[in-house]
């Protein structure tokens, strides 16, 4: 029988880095303000060269985890948050191109107080221009994520993207199907408790399959816009756009085949597998 860890108080921050350049002085910065907590930062890196996450590492409150390879988002993550020792039992998986607003941390750390069985906490994102990003969504089933995929770049006001992004919705406190995994509050117990990040996914829709996970396991994914910071975003993934545009697809794929099993769906999943290829391959040339 597997002995029940106990976790402490403190706050841990898990930013995963790959060439950052300046933006993660920034995003250090902003963090002073944004609580009255002294907060441990792991720089979790995969492969950078540009000297930012050593330089980071000069400061008395940053660790640095260095990976020596690409190996996603979410491994990266995951490698992070093991470096915290159990005296740790928050932990904020973020971006590094993201500003906080002063009093942010704080904010989400208080609503976490609200809800006992809250294991994902996501602040309102906002882009340079004040513009709210739809950073707390339904979970998208067969249909919803076909018809986002299919229709959102030629008709973006569809439904189905409507629907999945929540654009519409108040930015209330609220639960979600999963939230933005540019900026999460994790409950540690809830977090290792599914295992964290799922490690098959190199990037993009690890944070959907994770606040599917939580949820399915009894846990509540919480939207918490009292909370605001401002992501700039696409400074990492910006240098290698066609194999992330791959990456995105692979992981679409890979989140419904997970959930949709069996012979029946086999055909199903074929033409959903040949019709992301055909994508992939339009917009890479466009691009």
């Amino acid at each position: 029988m597997t002995e029940q860890r106990t976790y402490g108080d403190r706050v841990g921050v898990v930013t995963v880095t790959y060439f950052p350049g300046e933006t993660l002085e920034k995003f250090l910065d902003t963090l002073d303000k944004a609580t009255d907590r002294d907060v441990h930062v792991v720089v979790a890196d995969n492969a950078s060269t540009d000297g930012a996450p050593e330089k980071a590492a000069e400061r008395e409150n940053v660790t640095l985890v260095s990976i020596g390879e690409n190996v996603g988002y979410g491994t990266a993550a995951n490698r992070g948050v093991a470096a915290l020792d159990d005296s740790y039992g928050w932990v904020v998986v973020v971006n590094p191109d993201l500003e906080w607003e002063p009093g942010s941390l704080d904010a989400l750390i208080e609503v976490a107080g609200r809800w006992p069985r809250g294991a994902a906490f996501g602040p309102l994102i906002h882009d340079l221009d004040g513009t709210v990003y739809p950073s707390a969504r339904l979970l998208p089933s067969f249909g919803r994520g076909i018809g986002h995929a299919v229709f959102s770049k030629v008709w973006p006001g569809n439904p189905w993207t409507r629907e999945y992004r929540q654009e519409n919705a108040a930015p209330t406190e609220r639960t979600s199907g999963w939230l933005s995994g540019s900026c999460q509050l994790f409950r540690r117990e809830a977090f290792d408790s599914v295992g964290g990040f799922d490690t098959r996914y190199f990037m993009y829709f690890e944070d959907v399959d994770l606040g599917d996970r939580l949820a399915k396991a009894g846990w509540q994914n919480v939207y918490a816009p009292s909370s605001s910071v401002m992501h700039i975003g696409g400074h990492s993934t910006a240098r290698a756009s066609a194999k992330m545009l791959r990456a995105h697809h692979a992981s679409a794929y890979r989140y419904l085949a997970d959930r949709h099993q069996g012979l029946l769906w086999k055909p199903v999943l074929a033409a959903v597998k040949l019709g992301l290829a055909l994508r992939v391959k339009l917009e890479t040339r466009k691009g």
